[in-house]
């Protein structure tokens, strides 16, 4: 049942709202609530209930944002590193979503529960391009393309060390940590989601790299888990050990430029500089780019320096 609900357009909701009805018991099967195993045969009458949304009751906070593109349907927005993007544990105001409400009221029964018109987030020390919907028929067909993986997202990030080849792709499967939860990783068995990412090197400097890493899926952290877990952390990761640089094999020169490199970079460096998608209206594909901001920037700017003074 839940297959099929997902395959027709004549809902206009998204799989992931489906499965919430499907869940509360707002499907009916020639009457009855049924589970989303059910098989369906010719004949079978469903009924979708579908309650009318609930608008949010996160406070609309005025906070400058850098948009780079508004129309009626959606906005497409540079996040600074450190902004939060919606209220959650511990963090009530002060969000991208806070702003979000402020700057187009619209949003407020859009998308999901505590989070209108997010269609996909960055973490809060990641900077870059964000998609945001106003309507709710963008917020859809937005999901969907997200899950389709119709929409294409590249990020810069500076990592430790030389990855080797010029490109490649980490397939590994990522889940929470079974150790701490609130940290994610390469995880085994049912509560691990598959997990892709393509990466080419942009710049090699010995003792860091950049790379460009494209999502295939948009697990939570997965560039950073990903690149830690093939020993190459992001430069100035909290979490995933991008702040720990062994420095017993390195000369002199390079462990004060790695300590340097980690006293500029207070978070990972990791910037979402591409994006790319069909309107949700129109069918243009839309693409944008953004240049990594400040301290990303001079990091490149010291390790370019250092590479270039270095014998070969």
């Amino acid at each position: 049942m839940d297959r099929w609900l997902a395959r027709t357009r004549n809902t206009g909701l998204s799989r992931n709202r489906l499965q919430q009805l499907i869940a509360q018991g707002r499907v009916l099967v020639n009457g009855k609530a049924a589970k989303p195993s059910l098989k369906l045969k010719a004949g079978d009458k469903l009924e979708v209930s579908v309650p009318p949304r609930r608008r949010t009751r996160i406070a609309p906070e005025p906070q400058p944002l850098v948009v780079v593109h508004e129309d009626d349907s959606l906005l497409v927005l540079e996040k600074p590193a450190g902004l939060v993007v919606h209220p959650g544990a511990g963090v009530q105001s002060g969000t991208l979503v806070n702003a979000l409400l402020h700057h187009a009221p619209e949003i407020a029964t859009v998308g999901g529960e505590g989070r209108p018109g997010v269609v996909h987030r960055l973490d809060r020390d990641t900077s870059g391009l964000l998609v945001v919907a106003k309507t709710e028929d963008a917020y859809l067909a937005l999901v969907e393309a997200l899950r389709g993986r119709e929409v294409k997202r590249v990020y810069q990030a500076i990592v430790w060390g030389d990855p080797g080849p010029d490109q490649g792709v980490i397939d590994l499967p990522i889940g929470r940590d079974p150790r701490d939860r609130k940290r994610m990783a390469v995880v085994r068995g049912p509560a691990a989601k598959t997990a892709r990412t393509h990466w080419r090197v942009r710049e090699r400097y010995g003792l860091a790299t950049l790379v460009e890493a494209r999502l295939e899926t948009g697990r939570t952290h997965q560039i950073r888990v990903h690149m830690s877990a093939v020993r190459h952390p992001v430069v100035g990761d909290p979490v995933y050990g991008g702040r720990v640089k062994k420095m017993l094999s390195l000369r002199q020169s390079e462990r004060s430029l790695a300590d340097a490199l980690l006293r500029l970079l207070r978070r990972q460096a990791l910037h979402a500089a591409e994006l790319e998608f069909a309107h949700p209206v129109t069918g243009e594909i839309l693409r944008f780019r953004s240049e990594p901001p400040q301290d990303f920037r001079e990091a490149l700017d010291r390790l370019r320096a250092f590479s270039a003074s270095s014998p070969a």
